[in-house]
């Protein structure tokens, strides 16, 4: 009997890194990842005060190239991507013709005809089949959506140090890089490694893309140096870091049920142009939505909200539910995203429903902390 292959739990090129590093392994989006390797709070910490390094390798990885490959992405994205240059990334969403989102994504542009787009590992085979369909339907020629998600890894080196650390490994001036821009130049002696101001965390950073070949050897060689700067970090600490910016999870906080209207996510639309679902977004815009995205603190400490929590108001009716929520180490407190799912513009009181517990939250604006680049 051969086992399923959808239910084989897949592994990075350093998983054996992790093992002998000690890492708690759990099952996320199809791979063992590293849960965390010491404690969240002191890897959120040492990220938010010095530098820590992700393995972020089951991200999917696309090179969507040719002659119209820039249109394709132009009509099934929200963003512009017209108004990047080579040297440049962006943040955007594919979305579906109800305007669902099928994905959030970040794009480069290596040339004018080869992008890169990095996509949610658990959205790898959907986002390959309808950027893949679209291109089919259209009859285009001359283009191609290679998958190399198998054969490159990520790291993400994050925090106010990172760059410091990190810049005698490489012939790139890393502070010359601008946020959400990327060069392509020699990494611990190795050629063409495409280096880019981006990640998930809000703090100063790198992510760096190589071939699996080399993954080992510079995932090591960063953790060399100046001994317990740079510290491996798993999955639960780059949750609380991502959720004190207030950054999205797909699968979680959005989906092809939620149109980036209705996830305040209104900014990486571009409605001068067009692309599918245009006019279902304008609508929404101009008439509202019955899900309406919001951000909060709870108010009592050592109350922490989580994926699944009801919201009720003042009378115990349910108005909503939380998405995401953790408890925050910079703050202190615990802190939530989720969405009211009535029609009413704004509930006077809104609390969190935990063990049958009615706690009150202070609705506040994004990110929860402020981080100085």
């Amino acid at each position: 009997m051969t086992e399923n292959k959808k239910n084989i739990i897949k592994k990075t090129i350093l998983y054996d890194n992790h093992i002998r590093l000690g890492a708690r392994m759990v099952n996320y989006s199809g791979f063992y990842m590293p849960l965390q390797y010491t404690s969240s709070l002191t890897e959120h910490m040492h990220v938010r005060n010095d530098a820590g390094i992700f393995d972020v390798s089951h991200m999917g990885k696309f090179i969507l190239e040719g002659k119209h490959s820039e249109d394709i992405i132009q009509y099934l994205t929200t963003n512009d991507i017209y108004k990047i240059k080579i040297g440049q990334a962006q943040y955007t969403c594919l979305i579906n013709d109800k305007g669902g989102i099928i994905d959030d994504l970040v794009i480069y542009k290596i040339s004018e005809q080869k992008f890169l787009l990095i996509v949610n590992a658990a959205n790898i085979e959907k986002n390959k089949k309808w950027i893949n369909d679209y291109i089919k339907k259209y009859e285009y020629r001359n283009i191609e959506l290679i998958d190399t998600s198998s054969e490159y890894s990520l790291l993400s080196i994050q925090g106010p140090l990172s760059l410091f650390y990190t810049q005698k490994l490489t012939n790139i001036s890393l502070d010359k890089i601008s946020f959400y821009h990327f060069k392509i130049g020699e990494f611990l002696g190795i050629k063409n490694v495409l280096i880019s101001r981006t990640g998930y965390t809000g703090s100063k950073g790198i992510e760096v893309y190589i071939s699996n070949e080399n993954a080992k050897k510079i995932w090591n060689e960063i953790l060399k140096i100046e001994k317990n700067k740079i510290i491996p970090c798993g999955i639960a600490s780059r949750n609380s870091l991502r959720l004190e910016m207030g950054y999205r999870l797909y699968g979680q906080d959005i989906s092809e049920k939620i149109t980036p209207i209705e996830a305040n996510l209104s900014w990486i639309i571009k409605f001068e142009k067009k692309f599918i679902a245009k006019e279902i977004l304008q609508r929404q815009k101009k008439e509202g939505t019955y899900k309406m995205f919001i951000s909060f603190l709870v108010k009592e400490e050592k109350k922490i909200p989580r994926q699944g929590h009801l919201l009720i108001n003042e009378n115990e009716t349910p108005i909503g539910y939380v998405t995401s929520g953790v408890y925050s180490p910079v703050l202190k407190k615990g802190i939530g995203i989720g969405y009211l799912t009535t029609n009413q513009k704004k509930e006077n009181s809104v609390f969190v429903l935990m063990r049958k517990k009615k706690i009150p939250v202070k609705m506040v604006k994004l990110p929860f902390i402020k981080i100085q680049s």
